[in-house]
């Protein structure tokens, strides 16, 4: 009887292509080294040919083991939507759920969101991974993921989305800024102002910057950084001004007493809050019920 590769000897394939790393990909998929290593040499001698160059700087996958990761790819999808399948049959929102959330939401929305879920529905796991929107996007087409909650639009392929609601973006400045304050504060204003940013790569970069119709020659960046927090203390050493989005300040632990936050006099000065899910996944109920919370859980924080 002839053998054939097994789901785990196809994840770790994958995984090393993924990492370019033996050792980084055995973390990812929490094995050994040696372990990892043994899989994609038992897959080797099961499909009779070699897929991996190896020496000691690098890893090249041979010209049918890019073919073969492909393929891989596709059946391990393939297998996530099976597993989804039978998890669709259950009652909504119970069992395990693998959400990827953006760094711009994570720590504002899902602290009060999972307390809430934790409560209507104890048999509900969610397991969360923060992370960029681009990694994010590429994780849930690996069937690493199966729903995001992020910022809209962002291109993406065989995918649908949910959009939830606005995330105003606020002004955040010293206090004795000529911005600070402002009764009718507009997108015009920031022209030529020091604008600190979150670097490449933040879609809340991209979205405010689009919001505020601003182009690279509108403003000057002082300043780059990877987080919130640290935008906001340089804020609150008179370095620049920064684009806040307004859940960060409604969570209340991001903005110290050394920052003014002023709001936009015009509208559609915001950001989309969606959630992002492959096209073909037989969850789509649930993840739209997943949507509904959401939006439930809003209005009733804001009518508090």
């Amino acid at each position: 009887m002839s053998r054939h590769p097994t789901i785990k000897q196809l994840r770790y394939l994958c995984a090393v292509v993924e990492h370019g790393h033996f050792g980084r990909a055995a973390r990812a998929c929490h094995v050994s080294q040696s372990t990892l290593s043994a899989g994609i040499l038992e897959l080797e001698e099961v499909l009779g040919v070699s897929l991996i160059e190896r020496n000691n700087r690098s890893l090249v996958l041979t010209g049918l083991g890019e073919d073969v990761v492909t393929r891989a790819r596709s059946m391990l999808r393939d297998v996530e939507d099976l597993v989804d399948l039978c998890q669709a049959s259950a009652d909504p929102l119970s069992g395990r759920l693998r959400l990827g959330v953006i760094p711009t939401i994570a720590p504002f929305l899902l602290p009060g969101l999972l307390k809430a879920l934790r409560k209507d529905y104890p048999s509900f796991t969610p397991f969360i991974r923060e992370d960029l929107t681009k990694a994010l996007i590429e994780a849930l087409h690996r069937g690493e993921l199966d729903i995001l909650l992020l910022a809209l639009p962002f291109a993406a392929e065989r995918v649908e989305t949910m959009r939830l609601f606005d995330d105003d973006f606020l002004l955040a400045s010293p206090p004795d800024h000529a911005l600070a304050n402002r009764n009718a504060l507009a997108t015009d204003d920031l022209q030529d102002q020091e604008l600190l940013l979150l670097e490449d790569g933040h879609c809340l970069r991209d979205h405010a910057l689009e919001a505020c119709k601003l182009r690279g020659t509108d403003f000057r960046v002082p300043y780059q950084a990877t987080s919130l927090t640290t935008v906001v203390q340089m804020v609150a050493s008179g370095i620049g001004v920064t684009l806040l989005p307004k859940m960060a300040v409604d969570a209340g632990a991001l903005v110290p007493a050394e920052v003014c936050v002023t709001p936009f006099s015009q509208a559609d000065v915001s950001r989309d809050i969606g959630l992002m899910w492959r096209r073909k996944t037989p969850r789509r109920a649930e993840f739209h019920l997943l949507g509904d919370y959401i939006l439930k859980q809003r209005e009733l924080n804001q009518s508090a």
